[in-house]
């Protein structure tokens, strides 16, 4: 058996690599996936009324509501246990005469390599993995970066390639695993602009970036309810939780159902926050809108602007129906603009997104970070610098490559 990572394995059967976690731990997963499934079947049952009392009514619907929530929660954890106990890595050796090759090519840039091999990930995007580490004495530079070896992997498969988020960024003296994935075709550049309310230190607007290995970006825009350091603590807590989730593999419905039963089993004081979500898809130019009581979205294409609104309950609600999901195709010079409703509610009297809309449709093409500073000055003024709420905007600029 060769060594692969610490943990795993890797067997060779003609030209099939199959790459698994260990038995043992593969049954200790599935064992704990068993038992969350089975703690999801007791929490079954239709809700009974009992009694003509509103008020207790009304408080015994709220727990059955949170018990369902909480049931669905836990068997997305048991699949999802289930999925990474099954999974087994495939991926297609090289023939021997192209790895002697590439292998030698690199080697004259100082570079040990261990196995390589290739493979199409979900959607047929290929992908090169490997184990690198730098030769001692050997090779004209100090380091090599994972961006230089992306380019020099790209000449030897003739093929456009990139460094994957999850690499580290150099190469170094020990033996470190890099994946290496098809160049994407778009690319978004982005720009931000934020404004504290008046008598306040902390703003209860935040905001996060997810690059994830799969060519997708993933933009989330939080507004605490209220305003000040209990809804900046709020907005903070929902995208951290976000964050890990959706970098974990999670996708984007089941990561809103966690965060909104998390929030939602919190005391009846939590305040309830909104949600904009923005995630691109950068092979195939398009986006995902998904708002969970989000401000409407601005997708700009030259002076046409449209307005993306979708009716939904904050985060936190109990019997909160699935999100809806509108998707957009982009095109180069596409602008997608993503605000708060501090900044819509400032334009009151221009009819709100209306006037947005207007601005954003005279405004010529900017860079994003000025294109974000530009709106908020035009909100500022029409509020005469009058702050009632925080406000932020986000700008996507999308360019192909």
């Amino acid at each position: 058996m060769e060594r692969w990572e610490k943990g795993t394995e890797v067997k060779k059967s003609g030209k099939i690599i199959h790459v698994e976690i260990p038995d043992y731990g593969r049954r200790r997963l599935l064992t704990y996936a068993d038992s969350f499934r089975a703690l999801a079947e007791s929490m079954e049952g239709e809700f009974e009324v009992k009694g003509e009392d509103r008020e207790e009514l009304l408080a015994a619907r709220k727990i059955w509501e949170n018990r369902q929530v909480l049931k669905e929660n836990i068997n997305e954890m048991a699949r999802v246990m289930a999925g990474v106990a099954c999974e087994v890595f495939n991926g297609q050796a090289l023939d021997e005469k192209k790895s002697k090759k590439i292998i030698k090519a690199l080697e004259q840039e100082g570079l040990k390599i261990g196995s390589i091999f290739c493979r199409r990930e979900t959607g047929g995007v290929p992908m090169v993995g490997m184990t690198a580490c730098m030769e001692p004495g050997k090779g004209s530079r100090g380091f090599i970066s994972a961006e230089y070896l992306a380019d020099m992997l790209s000449v030897l498969f003739r093929q456009k390639l990139e460094s994957s988020v999850v690499n580290p960024q150099r190469v170094g003296d020990k033996p470190q695993w890099f994946v290496f994935v098809k160049r994407k075709n778009y690319v978004a550049l982005t720009g931000a602009a934020r404004a504290i309310k008046e008598g306040e230190t902390k703003s209860g607007d935040n905001f996060s970036v997810i690059e994830s290995e799969e060519g997708r970006l993933t933009v989330l825009l939080c507004d605490g309810m209220g305003s000040g350091e209990k809804a900046c603590a709020d907005s903070e807590a929902i995208l951290d939780l976000l964050e890990k989730m959706i970098e974990a593999g999670f996708d984007l419905k089941t990561a809103i159902s966690l965060a909104g039963s998390a929030f939602a089993t919190k005391d009846q004081e939590q305040n309830m926050s909104t949600l904009d979500i923005c995630e691109l898809e950068l092979y195939e130019g398009s986006c995902i809108f998904c708002k969970i009581g989000g401000a409407a979205s601005f997708l700009k294409r030259g002076r046409n602007v449209e307005q993306i609104s979708i009716s939904h309950l904050p985060l936190g609600m109990f019997g909160m129906e699935e999100p809806e999901r509108v998707k957009r195709e982009l095109v180069e010079g596409d602008c997608i603009v993503m605000v708060t409703d501090g900044v819509t509610d400032a334009l009151e009297a221009l009819g709100y997104e209306d006037g947005l809309s207007s601005f954003l449709s005279a405004l010529d093409d900017l860079d994003p970070q000025t294109c974000a500073d530009r709106i908020l000055q035009y909100v500022l003024h029409c509020s005469n610098g009058h702050i009632a709420d925080d406000m932020t905007v986000i700008v996507l600029g999308i360019h192909r490559l």
